[in-house]
């Protein structure tokens, strides 16, 4: 019995080399591919694919997190597997929350993706090894590991976003957007809104 994959990708050069590599499998079987988030959500109700290999960023349309999160809501969703070249921990934050089955990142062996797809069809937790240790440390640290909500601020602090358009776009006041800050500050051990970005990137919590 053949496990029915899709692919989700917005870059044709990539999708036709994931497909040509999967369709090498004989267990595996590509049942279509998606360059945005509607058809990946259209296609995958009407061919109920097992597995959705997914890619984060999706042009101009919404991303891979939001396309995660409508398939995941179908009545029959199919299981979701990352696979970006995206590792800062807000990406795979979001992707987990969005219930991604697994991140993997495009530098993986054909070898790994393969047992991954098997994997996340089963319904296992698969992570690309530098995914898990980013995971573990986050777990390991929680004293001075952002939560999801502030790394999501200083993400539009690098986007040069005021305490007043932050609050307007995570719905919060701008009291609550200070305090963040100074948490923030504290955890990263710099003062001041610049320093927050630059030591943000450097530890890949969010893009540069």
């Amino acid at each position: 019995m053949t496990l029915r994959v899709m692919v989700v990708d917005d870059h044709p050069v990539v999708r036709a080399g994931l497909l040509a590599l999967l369709s090498g499998q004989a267990d595996l079987e590509v049942v279509a591919e998606a360059a945005t988030a509607d058809d990946a959500v259209r296609l995958a109700a009407a061919l109920r694919p097992a597995v959705v290999l997914m890619d984060l960023q999706l042009g101009d349309g919404v991303d891979g997190v939001v396309a995660t999160d409508r398939l995941r809501a179908l009545p029959d969703p199919p299981r979701v597997l990352v696979l970006t070249t995206y590792d800062t921990e807000t990406d795979i934050v979001r992707a987990v929350e969005a219930g991604a089955t697994g991140y993997l990142l495009k530098d993986c062996p054909p070898e790994e993706l393969f047992r991954a797809v098997h994997a996340a069809a089963a319904g296992q937790t698969v992570l690309s090894p530098p995914i898990a240790a980013r995971l573990m440390n986050r777990l390991r640290g929680p004293q001075d590991t952002l939560s999801a909500r502030e790394i999501e601020i200083v993400g539009l602090l690098a986007r040069g976003r005021s305490n007043r358009e932050i609050g307007r776009a995570l719905f919060i006041s701008e009291a609550t957007v200070k305090t963040h800050l100074v948490h923030i500050y504290t955890k990263l051990g710099v003062d001041s809104r610049t320093a927050a970005v630059h030591a943000a990137v450097e530890r890949k919590l969010i893009r540069r």
